[in-house]
């Protein structure tokens, strides 16, 4: 069977696609990837001085100009603002939203708001701005949310989603944070379906890549040299190129025919590296009653309104 790569994205001239965490990683991979196809690119990023750097490598990918949005997911003022701008700036036209970035297991931390850092981060700053950004999508439009396998060890706790009673432990918040954003993405395809909305939900993982997110974790963590360097050649070893994890978001934002309510990681042994194939979807993310829950919980945390038209 033929194997998925970026060569099989059909021609983007005329879109408008947004990706959050466009800076680096998987994000920029994406950003390129797309640029190259005609899209035009919209990075969000935390970072003015990397996401301009950045902007220079998507502008020499393809004819369409990129243009910067500050964001910082970890502050709900900045997802506010950051909506507002792409909005004014696609006219409300916005074709993808990618929501690509996050932080992975550091030590405990909040967010400008008072959250938990990684459910901040990950779940409830994306959350926010897909509802934003409601307006913006066209019809037949594609909401791409990033996952993780992580997501299989993930238990969620929605009477204390910011580990106020429970024992803090990094991979577990990162655990529940991907489920969480399994669980959103599950929950908008259904609310998209439930309003008669042309909107296409989608998840996807990239298995394990070579990207920022494991240096940051084991910088984070001030860990010993020795030590530090041998995750990071584990890592290494282990992992798959940043283009490479990225076909898994490329394909579920691309790929003709891709039904809502789908998730898409690697083809490889446990899904951990490869070509986009449909992944395992573990059942506590399929659960409808939670992700109900979650999504009532997200809209009153967030003070956002939960409006798929």
């Amino acid at each position: 069977m033929t194997k998925w790569t970026t060569a099989e994205i059909p021609d983007q001239t005329g879109r408008a696609v947004l990706i959050t965490g466009a800076n680096t990683g998987l994000g920029l991979a994406s950003a390129r990837a797309l640029a190259a196809k005609g899209a035009k690119v919209l990075l969000a990023c935390r970072s003015p001085e990397r996401g301009k750097s950045a902007l220079q490598q998507v502008a020499a990918a393809g004819p369409a100009e990129p243009e910067l949005v500050e964001l910082d997911l970890a502050d709900l003022s900045s997802v506010r603002a950051a909506a507002d701008q792409v909005r004014r700036t696609t006219g409300d036209a916005l074709d993808v939203l990618m929501n690509n970035a996050g932080v992975m297991a550091p030590p405990r931390s909040s967010t400008r708001d008072g959250f938990e850092l990684q459910i901040g981060t990950n779940h409830l700053g994306h959350a926010a701005l897909t509802w934003l950004l409601s307006p913006a999508l066209r019809a037949g439009a594609r909401v791409v949310t990033l996952s993780s396998i992580a997501h299989l060890n993930g238990g969620l706790d929605l009477d204390d989603l910011n580990f106020q009673r429970r024992r803090y432990t990094p991979f577990r918040a990162y655990s529940q944070s991907k489920l969480a954003n399994l669980l959103f993405a599950l929950e908008l395809d259904r609310a998209a379906r439930r309003e008669g909305r042309d909107l296409v939900s989608v998840a996807a993982h990239p298995g394990i890549s070579g990207t920022e997110l494991v240096g940051n974790m084991t910088g984070n963590h001030q860990l010993p040299e020795f030590l530090r360097r041998g995750l990071d050649t584990a890592a290494g070893v282990a992992s798959q190129s940043a283009e490479q994890g990225a076909l898994p978001q490329l394909h579920a934002a691309t790929a003709p025919g891709i039904p809502g309510g789908t998730y898409y990681g690697p083809d490889g042994f446990r899904e951990l590296r490869g070509h986009p194939k449909r992944a395992a979807i573990s059942p506590a993310a399929q659960d409808e009653r939670t992700a109900q829950r979650l999504w009532e919980i997200t809209a009153e945390l967030t003070a956002t309104a939960p409006n798929p038209r």
